[in-house]
């Protein structure tokens, strides 16, 4: 679906923000490093694109119209997401000269890494961070053999041979799509899911391992996927069932594109960890990097 010709382009949209939060042409033209006269016509073409005026002119400088206020914080939370993907793509594509190595697990990638390397690039503008994506199993590997400066995994336990904090706490939940048998039965038991072939991640991974964990016993898997984006697409599209972190499917299921299915007597919480090669220990952008994913930066 291509994308509406109402929405000004990124750049539009920052001297937008800037106007704004500065209440002056002028200042967000200084900030910019562009003219007032230049930053007036690119507030009056959006305007023009909109449809809608954004600002109201005055002596004193500019205001938001009601219209306008509303427009700002679509706009800053769309700059938002730019400055993260931007980031996000500056780490996949720095690992030949990077001064940090992150390896993660899919769920804590997707779902938690994202964030961190902004707040990282905002306060540490010349590190460059490169991020890898890897199964639980695979991260200790590359934290053991010095290949990552870091390491995010997921389970009950640090792997062993290395150093760990909690970062952050999840909990697996069972997903069926909308109309599944289960969803009328809920709680169903124990038993049952362990019968069930389920639609899982790879061996190695923390949601594999935990499940294992929870509910021994487990029948051959349905299928076996190596992201949550593609578990949550093979649930919808096989009518199966399947075992997500709750981090990966809280719109899903609160938007009813999933179900989750209550199992009698099983709860399976999880500890997200930080982990490193304790002999080597964590020094400079790797401990600025940990500061900001424990919330102490």
């Amino acid at each position: 679906m291509p994308l509406s010709n109402r929405v000004p382009e990124l750049a539009a949209l920052d001297v937008l923000v800037a106007v704004g939060r500065l209440g002056s042409m002028g200042a967000a033209g200084r900030e910019h490093g562009l003219s007032q006269q230049a930053v007036s016509a690119r507030v009056r073409s959006a305007e023009r694109q909109l449809g809608l005026r954004v600002f109201d002119r005055g002596a004193g400088g500019v205001q938001p119209t009601a219209e306008g206020a509303l427009i700002l914080e679509w706009a800053s939370a769309i700059l938002d997401s730019a400055e993260e993907m931007a980031s996000g793509v500056a780490a996949l594509r720095g690992e030949r000269d990077a001064n940090l190595t992150v390896a993660a697990s899919m769920t804590i990638a997707e779902y938690l890494v994202p964030g961190w390397t902004v707040a990282m690039r905002r306060k540490y503008p010349n590190v460059v961070t490169s991020v890898r994506l890897l199964n639980s199993t695979d991260v200790a590997a590359q934290v053991r053999a010095g290949e990552a400066d870091l390491g995010f995994v997921e389970g009950p336990a640090a792997p062993d041979g290395l150093r760990a904090v909690e970062v952050a706490h999840d909990e697996l939940v069972v997903i069926v799509p909308p109309g599944h048998k289960w969803i009328a039965r809920a709680p169903i038991d124990p038993s049952e899911l362990a019968a069930t072939p389920l639609i899982q991640r790879e061996p190695g991974s923390g949601t594999r391992t935990t499940l294992e964990h929870a509910v021994p016993g487990c029948v051959d898997p349905l299928l076996e996927l190596t992201s949550c984006t593609a578990v949550k697409a093979a649930v919808v599209a096989g009518n199966a069932p399947a075992v997500v972190s709750s981090l990966a499917v809280e719109t899903d299921l609160h938007d009813g594109r999933l179900a989750s299915v209550r199992v009698e007597g099983l709860r399976m919480p999880r500890r997200l960890l930080a982990v490193w090669d304790g002999s080597r220990g964590l020094r400079g952008a790797a401990r600025d990097f940990l500061d900001i994913a424990c919330g102490r930066s």
